[in-house]
């Protein structure tokens, strides 16, 4: 079976279906709640059940590759994503913290911020994503509230 990139690509690539862009500027989303709104990031904890602490750092505006940014912006869209990080090392304290740029299902330039613990299902390994499911199995909303106002208090 061969892979394609999905007949969408070039919207997604334009921004005209770009899911990143479609739900930006909301405060709870279907992925997630913003943690943080600053100049040239959002940054949302994801409600998915795929890891504790889980984030994203998205790009306030569409571009797809971080070298598509001027030099100020690619400063800011950095220090921004490592003021997120801080929160969530302080949060959740893991024993590291991933940093994935990708880009390959939502051209959007976006950061995964993905912390790693003592029980972690590949310890020094690539986290192992699950494929994707539809609805993903999301952590409980009373369960996921407290992070979020952490991590909001600890942004402030």
């Amino acid at each position: 079976m061969t892979l394609r990139w999905p007949e969408n690509w070039a919207a997604l690539v334009s921004g005209e279906e770009c899911d990143f862009c479609h739900g930006m500027g909301q405060d709870r989303n279907e992925y997630g709640a913003r943690i943080f709104e600053g100049q040239y990031i959002d940054g949302y904890l994801q409600s998915a059940a795929v890891q504790t602490g889980y984030s994203l750092s998205i790009w306030k505006g569409h571009v797809v590759e971080p070298v598509e940014l001027s030099d100020q912006e690619a400063a800011g869209y950095w220090l921004e994503t490592l003021r997120v990080a801080r929160a969530i090392i302080a949060i959740y304290q893991p024993l590291k913290l991933n940093y994935e740029t990708l880009g390959n299902t939502s051209p959007h330039l976006h950061t995964h911020l993905l912390p790693r613990y003592t029980e972690d299902p590949r310890p020094g390994q690539p986290f192992p994503f699950p494929a994707p499911r539809h609805p993903e199995p999301q952590i409980p909303e009373e369960q996921f509230l407290a992070p979020v106002r952490a991590l909001r208090n600890q942004l402030s």
